[in-house]
């Protein structure tokens, strides 16, 4: 029997009783999950004792899953990236952010386990991004409502790499231009969607938002650090604590999330698969 207990009253619910390797093979099973998923944004689940083969059958049951152009998938399980960190002290995805927010199509959701993690640390969080749009003062909402912003993957990922390297990572993934507030494609609700990986708007400069130097740059720039800031608001978020087996699921749609580096040297590793998604709208 299917157990759900929330972890906090905004974000995020721990299930128990039920094995994700039988939810890759029943539909009736995923369907719950998927529910659940939709309600509370992420899910976890502890000793989930399942093998590659089903985390991605598993994962797979959300859509067709996703390579990443820099970590690559496992070469016997297309779709499911191994994340092992053990020498990186400052890693990318130390940041809050959505995954795939530079891709045309962002993720939709991913399936994570862990492998192998410390005693202590290398805790996960996520936020609560539907929460964090509908907390948003009213002007600020006026003020955003059409506007659209720019993501590209060469300043988050391309950040460590040489000059060469980088270039092409650029070249091969341009930028991308997404809503500032986005629609969830099953649930209608509105979404605060940018993040680490969003870099400018696209089309602020209007009349009505430029009178004077003052308000070009400088009120674009501090209008959407203010935006990514509400990732950090604490009461729109939950944080958790991996153990080996530990599995987390989540609607990368309506979430963001920041994995927190403060285990190195020891390692943590940990086994992801990505769902395709939909283009913002």
């Amino acid at each position: 029997m299917i157990k759900v207990e929330k972890l906090t009253r905004c974000i995020g619910a721990e299930v128990s009783g039920v094995d994700l390797g039988d939810a890759s093979r029943d539909p009736s099973l995923f369907a719950e999950i998927k529910a659940l998923l939709l309600q509370h944004r992420v899910i976890f689940f502890r000793d989930q004792q399942i093998t590659r083969a089903e985390h991605v059958a598993f994962a797979r049951r959300f859509g067709e899953l996703e390579d990443h152009p820099v970590a690559g998938s496992d070469p016997e399980h297309p779709g499911l990236v191994r994340i092992y960190r053990s020498e990186e002290k400052n890693p990318h995805e130390n940041n809050y952010h959505t995954d795939g927010q530079w891709r045309p199509n962002p993720t939709m959701g991913a399936v994570l386990r862990c492998i192998e993690c410390p005693d202590d640390g290398g805790d996960t969080i996520w936020v609560n991004m539907v929460e964090a749009y509908e907390r948003l003062p009213g002007e600020i909402k006026q003020k955003i409502a059409g506007l659209k912003a720019k993501s590209n993957i060469e300043h988050s990922f391309g950040a460590a790499m040489p000059p060469e390297k980088r270039a092409k990572l650029a070249a091969e993934n341009p930028e991308v231009e997404h809503p500032v507030v986005r629609t969830h494609p099953e649930t209608g609700e509105k979404i605060l969607y940018v993040g680490s990986h969003t870099t400018h708007f696209s089309n602020f400069h209007t009349v009505d938002n430029v009178r004077f130097g003052l308000d070009k740059t400088p009120g674009a720039a501090q209008l959407l650090s203010y935006l990514q800031a509400q990732a950090s608001i604490p009461e729109f978020q939950v944080r958790f604590r991996w153990r080996p087996n530990s599995v987390a699921v989540w609607d990368n749609r309506a979430t963001q999330h920041y994995a927190v580096m403060d285990y190195w040297p020891e390692p943590r590793k940990m086994e992801r698969a990505a769902i395709i998604g939909d283009k913002p709208f």
